[in-house]
């Protein structure tokens, strides 16, 4: 589901080639190569998160390069704040819930080609395949918890700091979530090792 994303250095090229061209003192140079440090350890995560939420290869790379650009532009505020990740993930979900609201006349991507490999590459597709059918079955915010949690690795805190809602409905929302993937069919055809 998300082994195709690019790794961070071919995707961040425009982000650094904008970086070299306003190099020119020191406090500059090292805010801006702090930048590219926090960019470049965060960009398959927010690119896999985009995937994860619901978003095609392509489109996740543009959420998390516009993602990782707004934070540029905020970066006292976001290398200031108590938990960077929640703010640039933030970042990431407002982004991607615009996308969702965009107009029906707007570009749309076509579907993926099916890639050619071995067994076991199909095996993984199956598993792949499996999980996003289990996450296209919760609700939005169920999904954004589950990922955030599960793949993002955040905190309550930092999941409640992200999505703007309380510890408490974070919680909820995980629990509910637990029960719902614990008793749905494409993980439990997953965890039987059967294949439809």
């Amino acid at each position: 589901m998300c082994a195709n994303l690019s790794e961070p250095d071919g995707n961040l090229s425009g982000v650094r080639r904008h970086l070299r061209g306003r190099k020119g003192g020191t406090v500059g140079q090292d805010r801006d190569d702090e930048f590219a440090e926090f960019a470049s350890a965060r960009w398959l995560v927010l690119a896999r998160s985009a995937v994860l939420l619901g978003a095609g290869h392509h489109e996740a790379e543009d959420l998390a390069q516009t993602a990782l650009m707004r934070c540029y532009v905020s970066w006292a505020k976001v290398s200031g704040a108590t938990h960077p990740d929640a703010y640039v993930m933030k970042i990431l979900l407002n982004e991607f819930r615009s996308s969702r609201r965009r107009r029906w006349w707007q570009e749309r991507p076509t579907a993926e080609l099916p890639e050619h490999g071995d067994q076991d590459a199909s095996v993984r597709v199956d598993g792949a395949d499996a999980v996003a059918r289990a996450l296209d079955g919760l609700g939005a915010g169920q999904r954004e918890v589950v990922v955030l949690r599960y793949y993002a690795h955040l905190s309550d805190r930092e999941i409640a700091d992200a999505l703007g809602i309380a510890v408490g409905t974070v919680k909820s929302r995980l629990s509910r979530a637990h029960h719902r993937l614990a008793h749905d069919e494409h993980l439990t055809t997953l965890r039987d090792g059967t294949t439809r």
